[in-house]
């Protein structure tokens, strides 16, 4: 089947423009080797490492899929391998300022915000 055929029944883009897209931008890899074209065949058992939104995705080929069905069914045509995201440091995280009132904050209330986030910011 088509590379960017399958991505799209995977559901991992939404269009087949999109997933051609990617592989066209060099940025997918079959077997660790760069993807030349969209139209390059794949297999099951095949590995492909792909960036989706902020993510490196690492997928396994399970199946081939007949259409672009729903969501199980799609998750069905592949083994997930993408390593879990390391934990992010958290010691100091700036909470944004709330406005706890009805509507839109007077004058008095965004000055009281603001001095709040300068005495959390010290």
């Amino acid at each position: 089947m088509r590379l960017d055929k399958w991505l799209w029944q995977a559901r991992f883009f939404k269009t087949r423009g999109l997933a051609a897209a990617v592989v066209k931008g060099g940025h997918l890899r079959v077997n660790s080797n760069r993807a030349g074209k969209a139209s390059q065949l794949v297999r099951p058992g095949d590995v492909l490492t792909f960036p989706q939104s902020r993510v490196v995705r690492v997928v396994r080929i399970v199946a081939i899929g007949t259409r672009r069905g729903p969501a199980p069914e799609a998750q069905a045509l592949y083994d997930d391998l993408t390593p879990p995201p390391e934990p992010q440091d958290t010691t100091f995280v700036a909470q944004a300022p709330r406005f706890e009132g009805k509507g839109r904050p007077t004058k008095r209330d965004r000055r009281k915000l603001d001095r709040n986030v300068a005495d959390a910011l010290e």
